[in-house]
């Protein structure tokens, strides 16, 4: 569970980023799920937006993708969100 300070952090480190896994019309698909598992296991912490055509809002593309890898939800800011994921063996980003 992430706190108020670093949820900051991270959104911090995060504002630079491009977004990564994009969601399409088909909202969050088993290939989105797999895009985004290999992104966070060598990120930690990863950008993803949602496009206008997608059948589904920006936080409930967050819930649903984090939920399915194991994320905890940064932001979400408009149609862009941040997933965050802790590397246990090599950790990339420490507070």
């Amino acid at each position: 569970m992430l706190t108020s300070k670093d949820r900051a952090a991270l959104r911090k480190i995060a504002n630079t980023y491009t977004p990564v896994v994009i969601i399409g019309k088909e909202s969050v698909t088993e290939a989105v799920v797999r895009d985004a598992e290999n992104a966070i296991a060598a990120r930690e912490l990863i950008k993803c937006k949602v496009l206008e055509s997608a059948g589904c809002s920006a936080r409930d593309a967050a819930d649903a993708l984090a939920e399915a890898v194991g994320a905890d939800v940064v932001s979400v800011i408009g149609s862009k969100f941040v997933l965050y994921r802790r590397n246990e063996k090599k950790p990339v980003i420490t507070f």
